[in-house]
């Protein structure tokens, strides 16, 4: 059995991201917008090509101070400019070092945005297409993106989170609200296994859900979690699950 975890990346967090790189398969890149600069994406993409990792694009709302966890009421027509823009700066990047660009994931409040929103998800679906229809889409199950890429025959890794709770509605617990986090290694090694294994997830009340997940984010943005990663790469692999492709 095999799982793709990919972690969020070219965010700043210099230290903590070349430790976490041989331990992951695939890198969400910041494209300039809440996090990184050309430079970044630069040393980022070099990173990854360097580990074999797949790349993609991880672009978000324009808000560096909030790091684009803050929602903007864009039109879905900025959403799709803004789209084309940042897979297209990192796109280049990319080229520039002969890596292929992989998928797309959204970032923070664009991510819960399109998620919810029909005509955003739309916007985003449509940009990945006009750019590559190749690329593929990273997106939390039952949403609306999955509804939006089936339709357009875009190819969707539904993601699981590694280190976030769960609503009953099968939601990521806001991080404005309690235990939105899982900080205890063991507690989020068991969701991981849990979700793969056995396709559901144990919400934050104690209420079992289904859940399907192709790839699994862990978080790099604390100086736990080159520590975690290291540890849930080592268990996924004592339960004979491969990271990768």
């Amino acid at each position: 059995m095999n799982i793709d975890l990919n972690c969020d990346l070219g965010e700043g967090f210099t230290t903590y991201e070349k430790e976490i790189m041989p331990y992951i398969s695939s890198a969400n890149i910041a494209c300039g917008f809440h996090a990184g600069d050309p430079g970044v994406m630069y040393e980022t993409v070099k990173l990854a090509k360097k580990h074999q990792i797949k790349v993609g694009a991880h672009p978000g709302f324009p808000d560096k101070e909030g790091f684009g966890r803050r929602p903007l009421n864009w039109t879905a027509d900025q959403v799709y400019q803004s789209i084309l823009y940042q897979i297209g700066a990192l796109e280049a990047i990319a080229i520039a070092q002969e890596v292929p660009l992989h998928h797309v994931k959204p970032h923070g409040a664009l991510y819960h945005y399109g998620s919810q929103n029909p005509d955003i998800a739309e916007a985003i679906v449509s940009a990945i297409l006009d750019i590559n229809p190749a690329l593929i889409l990273y997106a939390p199950p039952q949403s609306e993106f999955i509804q939006a890429g089936e339709k357009r025959r875009l190819t969707v890794y539904k993601e699981g989170f590694a280190d976030r709770t769960y609503l009953d509605n099968g939601s990521l617990t806001p991080r404005t609200e309690e235990n939105a986090l899982l900080t205890e290694s063991t507690m989020a090694i068991k969701q991981c296994i849990q979700m793969i294994n056995e396709n559901s997830i144990t919400t934050k009340n104690g209420k079992l859900i289904p859940i399907e997940v192709d790839t699994i984010c862990v978080h790099g943005d604390s100086p736990h979690a080159v520590h975690f990663v290291k540890e849930l790469s080592s268990a996924l692999q004592d339960h004979g699950i491969q990271i990768g492709y």
